[in-house]
């Protein structure tokens, strides 16, 4: 195991706070830079007018669903590698990574391929009409992206891996790199090379007409967002998994830890299937609920891609904070330090109640110009004040809702990810469909009751899930299994029991 450039950070022994906010501050910029994929493509297919960014929340609804199921198996990763540390039992961390690695890859190739397959359907199943723009729009961009799902998905395996090691630097690092490249080529194949506004930002008119002439490029309109995305995460999908092989980052792989062994892979399912769910539940609801806004028009169905987009800008300090405190349960559990565990969720709520305080301030006096800044073209009036009204209600949640992400990485860094999946069903599906739905359509408050709808769920699950938190018994199979092994003495027993935590029920 190489530590030449190791940049994992300490979180079993000294302070707390510290190394939290050390370790989960590179995730929060990962995340933002990971947004910041979705940020550009918004902004320049808005370019195009409401149709263009109608189609994008279309496509995303869908696309979403499927990377957020494949990807809660990266939990069963993080989860392992962490308690296999904090445990001591280093020659156990290769073949997890390996492992997880060739299992993730192969689960997003099949995702892809049936996605691509269904993307007809499953865009109709979400309220978008066939034979529209937004239609023809949103059916180029899912199947481009399912096409290239390995690639997407090849990023977030090595984030993983690295942040269950401790380190969360090297990640942030490759993900800057990917996004400026997408930044950069994002408006060419999405506008072409005429008309394009950034050689008039930059008054290279004359390259523009060079290179128009010479092409007749007139851009990929909606579809080129996907490709110019699926270009740059192929750019960190090789990087990273080069760096892996070479031991520059801690883990060093070898090409044997890539092949399948049937206890991995049924660890990863044990973990990493529950967590899967828990994961999609939230793109799920975005699913949900776009469906019940397309019932209010085009406009709002905008209105909400957009508002949804800025929101999730805005809670990513919280699941930044949440996948660390996953790690440090995850590795003080693996060296038996429960309470430590402990300290580090609480550490974590007051980090983001604090923080997600002032984001509600600023979002809420700014909802407005915030839409306003990505809708143009046509509609662009009533999809303002449509996104408007949907963040000024919803970023009064926001605080619950952190604060909720924070308790589920807890649960997940113990292994209760059948814990975690349970109360993000509870809460995602049932609480926000059901006062969704009956505000929007018995109450007759339209898209208005459902941005009421998911303020409310976000108040209850994090009620639900703080009041269960507080019982302490989503440790107790983690420290019982750890007793029980180590009376045996068995020095083998405790590798697998440590690689196992988190496969039983709590």
């Amino acid at each position: 195991m190489s530590r030449g450039s190791d940049r994992s950070v300490d979180l079993i022994d000294g302070g707390l706070v510290w190394p939290l906010i050390v370790l989960s501050v590179p995730i929060v910029l990962t995340n933002m830079l990971l947004v910041g994929y979705n940020l550009a493509d918004t902004f320049w297919v808005g370019r195009l007018g409401q149709e263009g960014v109608s189609a994008l929340s279309y496509a995303w609804a869908i696309v979403f669903l499927v990377i957020s199921f494949a990807i809660g198996f990266n939990v069963a990763g993080t989860v392992l590698i962490a308690q296999n540390k904090g445990a001591g039992n280093l020659d156990r961390v290769s073949g997890v990574a390996g492992g997880t690695i060739t299992f993730v890859l192969l689960l997003s190739g099949l995702l892809g391929a049936i996605g691509y397959a269904l993307s007809p359907w499953l865009l109709q199943l979400v309220g978008a009409e066939p034979g529209t723009l937004e239609y023809t729009y949103a059916l180029q961009y899912v199947r481009v992206e399912f096409l290239g799902m390995p690639f997407i998905f090849a990023f977030f395996i090595f984030q993983s891996l690295l942040q269950g090691w401790g380190d969360t630097r090297t990640p942030l690092y490759l993900m800057a790199g990917s996004v400026a490249l997408n930044v950069v080529i994002d408006p060419f194949f999405i506008l072409g090379f005429q008309d394009n506004v950034v050689f008039a930002w930059f008054g290279l008119e004359a390259l523009e007409a060079t290179l128009y002439e010479a092409t007749g490029f007139d851009g990929l309109a909606v579809m080129g967002a996907a490709v110019a995305t699926i270009i740059s995460r192929t750019l960190v999908a090789v990087v990273g998994l080069w760096l892996l092989l070479s031991g520059r980052v801690g883990i060093h792989l070898s090409p044997s830890d890539l092949l399948l062994e049937r206890e991995t892979v049924k660890k990863i399912v044990t973990i990493g299937a529950p967590a899967s769910v828990e994961v999609s539940t939230s793109a799920a609801s975005v699913t949900i609920l776009t469906a019940l806004v397309a019932l209010a028009g085009a406009e709002a169905v905008a209105a909400y891609g957009i508002g949804s987009r800025i929101t999730s800008v805005v809670v990513l300090p919280a699941l930044g904070l949440a996948r660390g405190v996953e790690t440090v349960v995850g590795q003080n559990l693996g060296a038996e330090q429960v309470e430590r565990a402990k300290r580090g969720v609480y550490a974590g709520v007051v980090l983001i109640t604090g923080a997600l305080l002032l984001f509600t301030v600023a979002v809420y006096v700014s909802a407005y110009l915030l839409v306003d800044v990505f809708v143009a073209g046509s509609g662009a009036e009533t999809v303002v004040d449509i996104g408007g009204e949907y963040l000024r209600i919803v970023s009064l949640s926001y605080v619950f809702l952190g604060v909720f992400y924070v308790v589920q990485g807890g649960f997940r860094g113990s292994g209760s990810t059948r814990v975690a999946m349970a109360f993000a069903i509870v809460g995602f599906i049932v609480f926000r469909a059901v006062f969704a739905y009956t505000l929007a359509v018995p109450m007759d408050l339209g898209a208005t009751g459902v941005w009421y709808g998911e303020a409310i769920a976000n108040v209850c699950m994090v009620v639900l899930a703080g009041l269960y938190f507080l019982r302490g018994t989503w440790t107790e199979g983690v420290v019982e299994r750890r007793e029980k092994s180590t009376t045996s003495g068995s020095e083998t027993g405790g590798s697998r029991r440590v690689s196992d935590a988190g496969s039983r029920d709590r």
